[in-house]
C-alpha cells in the first residue's frame, strides 16, 4: 500500500516527463509492441473465426502472463524494508496516468473557455476517436468530459485498485489487460474475433474499479457542490444503459454531479453511433462545466491519495 502511495504522489507531481519518454519510451508502449507482434503473427484474416478467437485467447494470456511473471520476478528481487517499498512505488509510477489525463483534458478546457473552438477541437482529437470537425462547443466539452470520466477509472482508479490488491504484479497485469483491449478489443473486421478475449478480460478487470470510480466522484461532488445524491441517482438510473458495461458508471456519476448530459449520439469518421443519453434531461455541458469536471477529477485523485495514505498507515501500525 505504501508503494502505491509513492506511485500516486510521483505521478501526480511529474507525470511521465517528455524527455524520459523520448529516451526510453513507456511501459505501455513496450507492451503495445508485443501485442502488435502477436497480432501480426497470430491474427490471420483468412483463418476461420473460431480459430482466430482461440488465437486471440492465446495472445491475451501470453501477454498478461509474461507481464505478470516479469513483475513477480522483479518484486522478488527487491530489497526488504523501505528501500524496496520506494523502488516498487517508482516501478508502479508510470502505470498510473493521473497527471497525463489532467493535462490532456486541461489542454481542451483552456482554449474552449477562451472561445477558441479550433484549438479545442485539435486538443480533443488527441483523446477521443470521433470526428472533431463535427463537434460544436458543447460537443467538444461532452467528448472531453466523457474521456475524463472513463479514463479516471481506466487510467487511475483501476491500476491503483489492482496495485493495492496484488502489488506490482497486479498493476502490471491490469495495464497489460487494458492495453490489449485498447489495441485489439474492437468490433472491427480484423479484431472482432481475435480481440474477443481481450475485450472480455478487460470488462471483468474494470468491473469493480469503474463502480468505485463512480462512488469516488459522487463523494467528492458532495464536498464541492453537495450534488452527491444526484451523482448516485444518475448512476443507479443510467449507468447500465451505456454501450460499455463499465464506462457508464463514472460517466453517469460525473453527469449527475455536474448536472449535464453525456454520451448520446456521436459522429466518427466513418459512421454515426446512436448511443443513449446519460442524464438525458439535463443540458449539454458548457466550457465552464468542463473546468468543473476537471476540478471534480482532481478532488477525486486527492481523495485517492488520502485514502491510500490512511490505509498505508494502518498497514504500518498493524505490521
Amino acid at each position: 500500500m505504501t508503494a502505491m502511495l509513492v506511485a500516486l504522489l510521483v505521478d501526480a507531481a511529474v507525470g511521465w516527463p517528455g524527455p524520459l519518454f523520448r529516451l526510453i519510451g513507456h511501459p505501455v508502449t513496450w507492451i503495445g509492441r508485443l501485442i502488435d507482434r502477436l497480432d501480426q503473427w497470430l491474427n490471420i484474416e483468412e483463418t476461420d473465426p473460431l480459430l482466430r478467437r482461440l488465437a486471440g485467447v492465446v495472445a491475451a494470456l501470453a501477454v498478461v502472463g509474461l507481464c505478470v511473471e516479469i513483475a513477480v520476478i522483479v518484486t522478488s528481487l527487491l530489497p526488504d524494508g523501505w528501500r524496496g517499498v520506494v523502488i516498487e512505488g517508482l516501478l508502479a509510477w508510470p502505470l498510473l496516468a493521473s497527471r497525463s489525463l489532467n493535462d490532456h483534458v486541461a489542454a481542451v478546457a483552456r482554449p474552449l473557455a477562451k472561445g477558441d473552438l479550433d484549438g479545442a477541437r485539435q486538443a480533443v482529437a488527441m483523446i477521443v476517436g470521433r470526428d472533431p470537425a463535427q463537434l460544436d462547443s458543447a460537443g467538444v466539452a461532452r467528448a472531453a468530459m466523457e474521456s475524463l470520466s472513463e479514463n479516471a477509472s481506466d487510467g487511475v482508479v483501476a491500476p491503483w485498485f489492482w496495485g493495492m490488491v496484488f502489488g506490482l504484479p497486479g498493476i502490471v497485469g491490469y495495464k497489460a489487460i487494458n492495453t490489449l483491449d485498447s489495441m485489439i478489443g474492437h468490433h472491427t473486421p480484423r479484431h472482432e474475433a481475435f480481440g474477443w478475449a481481450s475485450a472480455r478480460i478487460d470488462d471483468v478487470a474494470n468491473l469493480i474499479p469503474a463502480r468505485l470510480t463512480g462512488l469516488l466522484l459522487a463523494a467528492v461532488s458532495g464536498l464541492s457542490s453537495g450534488r452527491w445524491r444526484e451523482g448516485l441517482a444518475t448512476m443507479a438510473r443510467d449507468a447500465r444503459h451505456h454501450r460499455s458495461p463499465n464506462a457508464g458508471w463514472p460517466e453517469a456519476a460525473m453527469a449527475g454531479a455536474l448536472g449535464v448530459r453525456l454520451s448520446g449520439p456521436r459522429v466518427y469518421a466513418d459512421r454515426v453511433a446512436e448511443e443513449p443519453w446519460v442524464n438525458g434531461t439535463a443540458p449539454d455541458p458548457a466550457p465552464a462545466d468542463l473546468l468543473r469536471g476537471l476540478g471534480l477529477y482532481r478532488a477525486m485523485v486527492a481523495l485517492l491519495v488520502g485514502l491510500t495514505a490512511v490505509l498505508a498507515l494502518i498497514e504500518w501500525v498493524l505490521g
